[in-house]
């Protein structure tokens, strides 16, 4: 899968592509990461991307004229890519977007704005605006590097076993439950005997039951929608809730 970005900072998306689980991606050719600078598309001596909005106002507003022309040859690389851009007006990313675009196969085209934003008329070249949350960053480059980010890690071979991208928080729509590992005790800490006794239908039922309880108390608006089986445990989750408070 390929992500071109289009920004101002390409050192900034190659450097953070330079390490970790990414770089093994591309490195193993399954990520294919590149940049398109709109300054390359400059026609001043200043190579000017930048310009004070219309009717006044503090800041500065990213130009058509070398977006759209980036814009452009970016298509002329990924001619079937959807086109994203990284600004507060659009659609919140959660983790039923990412499995859609990691789903599609498409190549991804990911336009990273500045300064006080773009020019409206930019949006004509786009097909989707794309917010990570309801805060203000000083650039698209870290949200679009989110993007990469959580959809590479569906593709597969990315992460080496594609189930724990599967069962990772919010792909089953709860948060994650508690992960353990050696040693079994740990300054008076010790592991649930319940993960030690090799009993796999017992650990899925504590798994979820924690899931749930972790979600219940720290998420509750994703439980709009549970099954029979979830409904009874989180049950059971209220009843020792209220137990310990009442003790």
């Amino acid at each position: 899968m390929r992500f071109l970005f289009i920004t101002l900072f390409p050192e900034q998306i190659e450097q953070a592509a330079g390490h970790s689980i990414i770089k093994r991606a591309v490195d193993a050719g399954l990520v294919e990461v590149s940049c398109i600078n709109p300054r390359d598309f400059a026609t001043d001596r200043h190579r000017t991307v930048d310009d004070t909005p219309f009717g006044g106002g503090a800041g500065m507003v990213l130009k058509p004229e070398p977006m759209v022309a980036a814009i452009r040859m970016a298509k002329q690389q990924l001619p079937a890519a959807r086109v994203i851009a990284m600004c507060p007006g659009g659609r919140t990313l959660k983790q039923d977007i990412v499995e859609e675009y990691a789903r599609s196969g498409q190549d991804l085209i990911l336009v990273c704005g500045h300064y006080e934003g773009f020019d409206e008329r930019i949006f004509n070249w786009v097909d989707e605006k794309l917010s990570i949350g309801d805060y203000v960053l000083t650039g698209g480059e870290l949200p679009a590097l989110i993007v990469m980010d959580a959809v590479a890690r569906f593709i597969p071979g990315v992460l080496g076993k594609m189930a724990s991208a599967v069962e990772d928080s919010f792909s089953t729509g709860l948060l994650e439950y508690p992960q353990y590992t050696r040693p079994v005790e740990f300054e008076g800490l010790e592991v649930p005997e319940v993960l030690r006794n090799g009993n796999h239908a017992l650990i899925n039922r504590w798994r979820r039951k924690e899931a749930l309880k972790a979600t219940y108390l720290h998420r509750p608006d994703l439980l709009a929608e549970l099954g029979k089986e979830d409904v009874l445990l989180l049950n059971e989750i209220k009843q020792e809730l209220a137990g310990d408070n009442n003790g």
